[in-house]
């Protein structure tokens, strides 16, 4: 089962209702921080102090609950969690604002999120946290300059996940995260019972019904499991446009018809045009790479598509047309098959690798004086090279005032990347 989330977002949003639903879920939102009490600085107070600690029960109970339902249906396979926004680690500065961030929850009494909960309801206090919210962002605004380097790049570990740090499955560490959050919750009602004097045998006994259902829903994550690669690969599904009309078509009849396969003129071509942004990803081996590669192209050998997936993912701009090469196009179709099910978009293949590359715009390069290679295997180079001098022979990046009246089958349809979306707190 495959559910098109990407595609609903983007045909619901054209409708006008749709803006009522969103309505609808950021006042029901704003009610549930209010009803939680939230808006009150002196209940948010409270939990430095160890005497009402409802803001952590609240806020790991939300946190815990979307990661089984997300993980959930990552592993049923109605989500794509490559698909899923995941803000990129910058450890220096995150811990510096996690500090700021923290020190002026304990003195102001809210955090951003619920200054304006609390102010929409009329409380003073609430609406001078939220001033005080907008002149830090105007004088950070106005300073950024001085440390912009610092603060984008020290401690940069792009997207990372908590399985990937610590090597572990991922309903693991849901199942892990559960647990800790379970005991915390009983830290929290012993901290209230000592330091609030809070009469634990009046909290509702629903909620260890909870804690079981959400312990049991866990242990589901960890049975069910994560979709391999080739279980992502089969439930994909491309949709393009021919003749005013949407056509469907599954991963591997995309291959079949070869309409991911752009010849040699596109991928030349491409790099002129200006509203994309052409990334060629050579998935050769170095030795090969090195002899001979086009221009600008980033060495990505296949064997480590998976090490810099999350760069492919987070770095590059929306409009980002990535085209994939090998000698001929054996191991270039196994990584646009990997690329594809991990959710990268705009993947494409250079008809015939390499070989083709130079056949076609190799014949008046008097630099190259490459001989045809007898007796070439599967996917392997077909020329004799003088030298190994990578993309110093005139055909790696061909004349464009030569060949600018190239003819060829547009095959590339760019398809933009949903919007970055940001964190917060409440």
């Amino acid at each position: 089962m495959n559910f098109p989330l990407p595609e609903f977002i983007s045909v619901s949003a054209s409708n006008p209702w749709t803006y009522v639903v969103f309505g609808l879920i950021g006042f029901a939102f704003g009610y549930t921080l209010e009803m939680s009490g939230f808006g009150d600085s002196r209940k948010l107070a409270a939990q430095f102090y160890f005497t009402e600690l409802t803001v952590l029960k609240v806020m790991f109970t939300a946190i815990v609950t979307a990661m089984v339902l997300l993980f959930g249906a990552v592993g049923l396979g109605i989500l794509n969690f490559n698909q899923v926004w995941v803000n990129p680690t910058y450890l220096s500065s995150g811990i510096l604002g996690g500090l700021i961030m923290g020190v002026g929850f304990i003195i102001g009494g809210f955090c951003p999120t619920t200054s304006l909960a609390s102010a929409s309801t009329g409380k003073i206090d609430g609406m001078f946290f939220m001033l005080g919210g907008f002149v830090g962002a105007f004088l950070f605004g106005e300073t950024e300059v001085l440390f912009d380097n610092w603060y984008a790049n020290s401690g940069y570990f792009g997207r990372v996940t908590l399985d990937q740090v610590f090597n572990l499955p991922v309903g693991a560490v849901v199942l892990l995260v559960v647990l800790m959050a379970l005991f915390m919750f009983w830290g929290a009602e012993q901290l209230e019972r000592i330091f609030g004097k809070k009469d634990l045998s009046k909290e509702p006994k629903l909620r260890f019904a909870g804690a079981g259902a959400l312990f049991a829903a866990a242990v589901a994550v960890v049975l069910i499991g994560s979709p391999s690669i080739e279980d992502k690969y089969n439930a994909l599904i491309f949709t393009r446009a021919e003749n005013e009309q949407q056509i469907a078509y599954s991963a591997d009849e995309m291959l079949e018809n070869r309409l991911v396969f752009i010849s040699p003129a596109e991928a030349f071509k491409a790099r002129y045009d200006q509203t994309i942004n052409l990334i060629y990803l050579d998935v050769r081996a170095e030795a090969d790479y090195n002899l001979y590669h086009i221009e600008d192209a980033v060495n990505a050998p296949q064997n480590r598509l998976a090490e810099i997936l999350p760069v492919l993912l987070v770095e590059p701009p929306a409009n980002s047309v990535f085209i994939l090469m090998s000698n001929d196009e054996t191991a270039a179709v196994e990584a646009w098959k990997f690329l594809a099910a991990s959710a990268v978009p705009n993947v494409y293949i250079l008809e015939g690798g390499i070989n083709n590359w130079i056949t076609f715009f190799g014949k008046e390069d008097e630099t190259l004086a490459a001989r045809p290679k007898p007796g070439a295997g599967d996917d392997e180079l077909a020329f004799i090279f003088p030298a190994a001098l990578g993309d110093r022979y005139e055909s790696c990046s061909p004349d464009p005032v030569k060949y600018e009246t190239l003819e060829f089958e547009q095959k590339i349809k760019l398809q933009l990347k949903r919007d970055k979306s940001g964190g917060g707190c409440g």
